[in-house]
């Protein structure tokens, strides 16, 4: 017989059990179940989190069983969400779950505002633009990751600079569900740009294919222990935000290098200037 006292019990030492009871009684709105997502969701429904809202638009397929913690050969051809949804209660009965498809976006300020805070788990640029300009205008932070072979996280806050601003995203201006192709691809490359300057992560890669990836002429790279890993740090951030405690990293973030076993911040901004222009001569090389 389940009880939720003795699901969490070993929770308590990290969490008091007053705590525990607002992780309990927390809303937590995941877009994307997939990868990293999934993997906080996991991490969020053991730690005792009563509520979550959780949307994607895929079905699982078979190369997502190499990453993607609700991923089995029972779940492939199912729906993300909806599988992600019946496993987690296999695992908390008691867990409140609302699933949503592509109908999410119809709904997104309801589910931003009713929720503790929003983890970005979803690789669509439109997607991600408008989880963080409504989550701003709501007052939420959003959780989030680098597309980075080292896993990371950072949080983006309601007064801190717009996640598009700070990267210097071609989107400014330009509605969520009007971004056109060559402008994803500007984005993915700045985002190449800040991790390449901010993190050593290109030591540990295979560059050939990095130019590929780059390029557009291969999906990006996703291994399993770098995935998950990310997954539990975002997880920590949610239990931050539902707990009030302060977060653990800013709207820049950190890289953790399980290589070097060390945490990678961002470089001084003149130093990062610095480096920018022979960075984009470096991911030039490797389109090629």
């Amino acid at each position: 017989m389940f009880d939720y006292a003795t699901f969490t019990t070993r929770n308590i030492g990290f969490v008091t059990p007053q705590e525990q009871e607002a992780l309990r009684g927390a809303t937590v709105f995941v877009c994307g179940t997939g990868g990293m997502g999934g993997a906080c969701i996991l991490g969020l429904v053991r730690a005792g989190v009563g509520r979550l809202i959780i949307a994607d638009l895929d079905a699982f397929e078979v190369s997502n069983l190499n990453r993607q913690v609700f991923c089995f050969m029972d779940t492939v051809d199912c729906h993300k969400a909806e599988a992600t949804a019946a496993i987690a209660r296999t695992i908390n009965p008691e867990v409140e779950i609302e699933v949503y498809h592509a109908d999410w976006t119809d709904h997104v300020d309801d589910l931003i505002s009713r929720s503790v805070i929003v983890v970005n788990g979803t690789d669509d640029l439109g997607a991600s633009l408008l989880l963080y300009r409504r989550a701003r205008a709501l007052g939420r932070a959003v959780v989030d990751a680098y597309a980075s072979p080292l896993p990371s996280v950072y949080v983006t806050t309601p007064d801190a600079v717009p996640h598009e601003v700070r990267m210097g995203y071609p989107t400014v201006g330009t509605a969520w569900d009007q971004i056109t192709d060559s402008q994803r691809s500007e984005a993915f490359l700045k985002e190449s740009e800040w991790v390449v300057i901010h993190s050593s992560s290109r030591h540990y890669i295979d560059l050939d294919i990095v130019g590929e990836v780059v390029s557009g002429k291969r999906s990006r790279m996703s291994f399993a222990p770098m995935v998950i890993t990310t997954g539990q740090l975002m997880c920590y951030e949610v239990i931050n935000a539902a707990l009030g405690r302060p977060h653990g990293t800013d709207n820049r973030g950190y890289f953790f290098n399980p290589y070097a076993a060390r945490v990678e911040r961002p470089r001084p901004a003149l130093i990062a200037a610095m480096m920018r222009p022979l960075v984009r001569r470096f991911l030039s090389r490797l389109m090629g």
